[in-house]
């Protein structure tokens, strides 16, 4: 077998001389000889296999981006829409979800369309229930973020996020991992809920929602006793849509192959040695500047500065749209 090896390796012409390799150069000339799988195995017990096993490293701790969320001192709500699910004979149903990263907190709402409005009514309802977190993580969408063809656009969501002194954090696009908690949560309430049962209406379905959301509380209320604590919700407190910026707004991108990022339709040269690397933007909007840190999966507690860049928020009132 381990001639049949060193032969196919150094003196053929193809040069293969794996498993499967040697089990056809046997083949033609004996007539029993192992199965490939059995050749693979007594290759690897006398060790004369090339390839080097996988290192599995550890993956960084939930909210590894925020050194506050990962040492386990803030807590992190995640939220994400699901849409696309249609009622028979009835209307298109569009579903925000909410869960904390640490105490495992969820919230659903249901509803015929998720408007920036509806986000907003929503948030207030579940933040005056369970308390406020020192974060709120999105994705891109325009109902949370604001605007993607104007630069310097705070969004309905940001402004009452800011409002409430909850720092709004932006994951990356089409980047893994950074929404897996409100992923894995969409995928048990499509499964949980919404398949598995009939449906009549969209009062029906939020029902069923709703006996989820209490149940699955009920499970994980000793989790959620443990996490962080939350900030109770404002008695005085109503929401200026026009009010000032004040606060701090976190945005998890990746640099292009120049080593730049776009953040609020502003390109920021970073650094040319840190090129499609990931990077954290906190926009400190009352002092009027841009931090960047860089960010690394393997080495999750290393964030150093980057750069810092000025910035002018806007002054102007609130003039979105909801989308």
């Amino acid at each position: 077998m381990l001639r049949a090896r060193r032969h196919l390796r150094e003196r053929t012409a193809l040069g293969e001389y794996g498993a499967r390799a040697i089990h056809e150069f046997l083949r033609a000339r004996h007539d029993d000889i192992p199965s490939v799988r059995t050749i693979g195995r007594i290759l690897e017990r006398r060790g004369a296999l090339d390839v080097a096993s996988r290192v599995r490293r550890p993956p960084p701790p939930p909210g590894w981006y925020l050194h506050d969320v990962a040492t386990r001192e803030a807590e992190l709500d995640s939220f994400d829409t699901v849409m696309g699910l249609v009622i028979a004979n009835g209307p298109e149903v569009e579903v925000l979800n909410g869960i904390s990263v640490h105490g495992g907190v969820v919230a659903s709402w249901p509803t015929t369309g998720v408007r920036a409005r509806d986000v907003v009514t929503f948030l207030v309802e579940h933040w005056r229930e369970v308390g406020l977190p020192r974060y709120a993580q999105f994705d891109n969408d325009t109902r949370f973020q604001g605007a993607h063809q104007f630069a310097d656009a705070f969004g309905r969501v940001t402004r009452l996020c800011l409002s409430l002194g909850v720092v709004p954090v932006f994951a990356p696009p089409r980047e893994p991992g950074f929404q897996g908690a409100i992923e894995a949560y969409n995928g048990r309430w499509q499964a949980k809920v919404w398949a598995r049962f009939h449906h009549t209406s969209l009062r029906a379905l939020t029902r069923r929602s709703d006996a989820y959301v209490r149940a699955h509380r009920a499970r994980n209320a000793l989790r959620a006793d443990a996490a962080p604590a939350r900030r109770p919700f404002p008695a005085r407190w109503s929401f200026d849509v026009h009010g000032p910026l004040r606060g701090r707004v976190v945005y998890i991108r990746r640099t292009d192959g120049r080593g730049a990022v776009e953040v609020l339709g502003h390109r920021f040269s970073i650094d040319a040695r840190w090129v499609h690397r990931l990077l954290r933007a906190e926009v400190h909007l009352d002092r009027g500047v841009i931090h960047f840190y860089a960010l690394r999966r393997r080495a999750p507690d290393s964030q150093p500065l980057l750069h810092t860049a000025r910035y002018q928020p806007p002054l102007g009132a609130f003039r979105g749209r909801d989308p």
